[in-house]
């Protein structure tokens, strides 16, 4: 398809073409490839799932939920066909529901992608800290304090890049999915090779850890049902943020095709290598009560299985990957910032809806970027013992309920639509009732387990309940659905139309 008719599309949806549609389809892919971030992900958020389950958790949790998530990818590639605009699943809800529809996912939608960079960047911002302990010989104590300071400094990097230019940001893409591909790759050959043992296969795959603190030991209802499921966020909060496609799919030539197939296959990609990567870590956890001390940071297994050298390079590979994941997360995140701020739905709206004389959403980038460090200031402040503040792993529910939430409206309402649905060059066919019922279940269930505490001291009540160790989550997640609740009924409703067309009419064919 050529820019022209992309542009034609755009404007039967109702946009002008504002943005420049410089992307190719590679770096549509390599965008969501990018936020996914195998670099990120498996990383920072290992020790949740190291300490609700243990090695099975990683092992079989990751394809496990990596199946389910790729459903979820398969129903969203078939929408994004269809509508490809940078809005995405919010366009989708208010075009296949009401304006209400696209109201609460357009917020959700935001409030997650603001908390996923929070939490990205704040983990870069972590392992850069580390890094630099390392290399300094201690020098750089790697204190709390310092890592919220290098936090804001990523951040504003993050912003800065993005402002410069969107061509820039195309180029770091196509770079980013490589340094992905080959430091993976990297990491993995020093865990098979550095170590002088390795575990089991046994180890890997049938082990079982609690150190919740919740039920007694791995054994019985409360492991199963409880802690285990929590260890999922491992996998669920890695393979996010794919919706990226959607939101740059209106500066990506051929979006309607592009757009689709960069989204599953994202997911597809990253699940591999995620797990290849996971089996490593697992494979090279040889001394389980150092790694049971630093409350299931992957930093301890690098630390005690290889040399300092070999572990310092890990943490380098791992920390630009992140800090690559950063930037694209930003990247999606003003673009629907731009989007839904262009349909009035955020105060304010025209100066986020601006674009400057390089066709790039400044404004949108400022505000999202300052929104991410205010929701991360609890994580200057964690519980004695704790390697990760507990505020980081509350910020990544977050991110992990808000968008996935917003993806779960417009998949229910295209099951909702049934025939009455007109497909792009994309789709799922008669597919689509089992895939989509599929995606709505697990969706709903993992919103439950992540609004949970995640250990007794974040029960209130509890003997040993301190603040610092509560999962705030349900409380954010809750003051926003109430809060953009109450905005809708007794404001909102009576001037929010959904999106809006900002050209009259359809360019004729060039």
């Amino acid at each position: 398809m050529s820019t022209e008719e992309d542009s034609k599309r755009l404007a039967e949806l109702g946009y002008k073409q504002e943005l420049a549609r410089t992307w190719s389809g590679f770096s549509n892919f390599a965008i969501s490839f990018s936020i996914i971030s195998i670099l990120a992900g498996c990383f920072t958020t290992f020790g949740q799932a190291w300490n609700n389950g243990g090695p099975i958790a990683i092992s079989w949790g990751w394809p496990l939920i990596s199946l389910f998530i790729l459903i979820i990818g398969f129903c969203m590639s078939e929408l994004v066909s269809a509508f490809p605009t940078a809005g995405g699943i919010y366009w989708w809800a208010a075009k296949m529901g009401k304006p209400i529809h696209g109201w609460f996912t357009g917020w959700l939608n935001l409030i997650g992608l603001i908390a996923v960079t929070a939490s990205v960047d704040y983990g870069c911002a972590t392992f850069l800290n580390i890094t630099l302990t390392r290399l300094t010989g201690g020098a750089w104590e790697g204190t709390l304090s310092q890592a919220f300071l290098l936090f804001v400094i990523v951040l504003g990097l993050h912003a800065l890049i993005n402002i410069f230019s969107h061509r820039l940001i195309s180029l770091l893409q196509n770079v980013s999915v490589w340094w992905h591909v080959f430091g993976a790759a990297i990491v993995v050959g020093i865990l098979v090779f550095g170590p002088s043992e390795h575990q089991s296969v046994g180890f890997v795959f049938t082990e079982t850890i609690n150190n919740s603190g919740f039920g007694d030991g791995s054994n019985g209802l409360t492991f199963w049902l409880y802690v285990l499921p929590l260890g999922f966020l491992l996998t669920q909060y890695t393979i996010t943020g794919f919706d990226a496609c959607a939101h740059v799919s209106e500066e990506t030539q051929g979006a309607s095709t592009a757009a689709a197939r960069g989204l599953w296959q994202s997911i597809f990609y990253s699940a591999i290598g995620g797990w290849i990567v996971l089996l490593a870590f697992l494979f090279a956890a040889t001394n389980v009560d150092a790694i049971n001390e630093q409350g299931g940071f992957v930093g301890a297994i690098f630390e005690t299985a290889l040399s300092s050298p070999l572990a310092t390079a890990i943490f380098a590979i791992s920390t630009i990957g992140q800090f690559f994941c950063g930037m694209s997360c930003v990247t999606s995140m003003s673009r629907m910032t731009y989007a839904f701020a262009r349909d009035g739905a955020v105060p304010g709206w025209r100066l986020w809806s601006r674009v400057d004389r390089n066709r790039t959403p400044v404004n949108a980038i400022l505000a999202g970027c300052g929104a991410a460090a205010f929701i991360t200031l609890p994580a200057l402040y964690a519980p004695p013992g704790l390697t990760t503040p507990v505020a980081f792993f509350a910020v990544v529910s977050i991110a992990v309920i808000g968008l996935y939430l917003a993806f779960l409206i417009p998949i229910w309402l295209r099951l909702r639509m049934g025939d009455r649905f007109e497909p792009g060059p994309w789709t799922l066919g008669r597919r689509y009732k089992v895939l989509g019922w599929i995606a709505v279940i697990e969706i709903a269930v993992v919103c439950v387990y992540f609004i949970m505490p995640f250990s007794p001291a974040g029960v209130p009540g509890d003997e040993d309940f301190t603040w610092t160790s509560v999962n705030y989550a349900p409380i954010a997640v809750g003051v926003v659905l109430i809060g953009i609740g109450l905005w809708w009924w007794l404001s909102a409703r009576h001037w929010f139309t959904g999106p809006r067309r900002t050209i009259d009419e359809v360019p004729m064919d060039a």
